[in-house]
C-alpha cells in the first residue's frame, strides 16, 4: 500500500511538473513571426482557446481551454485583435488577453472638417472595418441612437486608437459621445444672456467660428461678432456657411451669385444661425461660443495673414474689405 501512494504521488509530481514546464514553454506558430488572433465579443474562453489554435498556434485547444479555466481568470478576457509573437507561452498569451493588449490604430479626425471629410478618414483608416458604407447620414445616426439628427458637427475632433479590425461605428460613438461632454460642459460654462436657446444653437455657432478661423485670438472675438449680430436681428452674412450650402457645387471660388442663391445656410439670404453645424469645432471654438468676447464690433473681413480685422460701422469695414480684399490703400 505504502509503495502505490509512492507511485501515485510520484505521478502526480510529474504531471504538476510538466504541467508548469508546458504553461512557462514557447507555443509554435507554423514558423510565422506572429499571428493574428481576433477575439470575437462575447466570445467563451473555449471558443478563444479554439480561434487561437486556428489562427496558427500549434496548441492543443484543449489544453489551453483547461489552462484558461484554472487560472481563475477566464471570464477576464477582453475581446479585441490580437498579434501574439511567435515563441510566446500559453502564461503570456492568457496576461495578453486579459490586459487586452490588442493592436491598436488610430485615425484623427481634424477641427473643421464636415462629414464628408470625417468619412473619407474613416474609409482610408487602416484596418477599420467599414461598417458604415453604404449608409447614408439618416441610416448612420439610427445606428448611433441618435435617428432624425444630422451628424454635423456631432463628432469631437481628435485622434482615436483602436484595436485591429474595429468597426468605424465604434469610432464615431466614442467621438460622438466626446463631443455630447464637451458641448455640455461648455454649455454649462455659458456667459449669461446670450441669444442662444439651447446647446445645439452653440455648436451650431461654434462650427461658425472654427470656419471663419484658425487663429486662436480671433476666435472669441468673432464669436462676439456673431452674437452681436444676432441681438441686432442683422444677418450672419458668414461665407463659411453659403459655402456649406453650395455643396459640390462650389468650385473654390464664392461670387457674387452664390451669396445671393438662397439655400438653408445661405447667411445673406436667411436670417439667425444655419439649420446645423457646418463642421467640427474644436474645444477652443465651443468656449469661444459659450463665452464671446465683449465688443462693439459688427463686421470683420480676414487680413490675408490667418487674422481678422474688426469693425464697428459698415463705413470701416468697407474700408477693410477694400484694403484687405481688394488690394486698396
Amino acid at each position: 500500500m505504502r509503495r502505490f501512494f509512492l507511485v501515485l504521488i510520484f505521478v502526480a509530481a510529474a504531471v504538476a511538473g510538466a504541467a508548469a514546464w508546458w504553461l512557462h514553454a514557447p507555443m509554435a506558430s507554423g514558423g510565422a513571426a506572429a499571428i493574428e488572433l481576433e477575439v470575437e465579443p462575447g466570445a467563451t474562453p473555449r471558443a478563444v482557446a479554439q480561434a487561437a489554435a486556428q489562427a496558427g498556434l500549434q496548441v492543443p485547444p484543449r489544453l489551453l481551454w483547461l489552462w484558461f479555466r484554472l487560472s481563475g481568470e477566464d471570464r477576464q478576457i477582453k475581446a479585441g485583435n490580437y498579434e501574439i509573437p511567435a515563441g510566446t507561452t500559453p502564461v503570456q498569451l492568457l496576461q495578453k488577453l486579459v490586459r487586452g493588449d490588442a493592436t491598436m490604430r488610430t485615425v484623427m479626425l481634424i477641427e473643421g472638417w464636415n462629414m464628408r471629410q470625417v468619412r473619407a478618414a474613416l474609409a482610408h483608416a487602416d484596418s477599420l472595418k467599414p461598417d458604415t458604407r453604404g449608409m447614408d447620414d439618416a441610416a448612420l445616426m439610427a445606428a448611433l441612437g441618435r435617428a432624425g439628427v444630422s451628424p454635423e458637427g456631432r463628432f469631437f475632433p481628435d485622434t482615436y486608437a483602436y484595436a485591429k479590425g474595429s468597426s468605424d461605428i465604434a469610432v464615431l460613438r466614442r467621438a460622438m459621445r466626446q463631443m455630447d461632454k464637451r458641448l455640455d460642459a461648455a454649455w454649462a460654462a455659458r456667459a449669461p444672456g446670450l441669444p442662444l436657446a439651447s446647446a445645439d444653437q452653440a455648436l451650431i455657432l461654434a462650427s461658425l467660428v472654427e470656419k471663419e478661423t484658425g487663429r486662436a485670438q480671433d476666435r472669441a472675438q468673432i464669436a462676439g461678432v456673431f452674437i452681436n449680430r444676432l441681438r441686432a436681428g442683422m444677418l450672419l452674412q458668414t461665407d463659411p456657411s453659403v459655402i456649406y450650402g453650395l455643396g459640390a457645387q462650389f468650385d473654390g471660388n464664392l461670387r457674387k451669385r452664390d451669396l445671393q442663391t438662397d439655400t438653408p445656410y445661405n447667411t445673406y439670404t436667411r436670417a439667425g444661425l444655419p439649420p446645423t453645424p457646418i463642421a467640427m469645432p474644436g474645444r477652443a471654438a465651443l468656449l469661444a461660443a459659450v463665452q464671446p468676447e465683449s465688443t462693439k464690433a459688427l463686421y470683420f473681413v480676414a487680413r490675408g495673414d490667418g487674422s481678422s480685422q474688426f469693425s464697428t460701422t459698415l463705413d470701416q469695414h468697407n474700408k477693410a474689405v477694400n484694403r484687405y480684399q481688394r488690394g486698396g490703400k
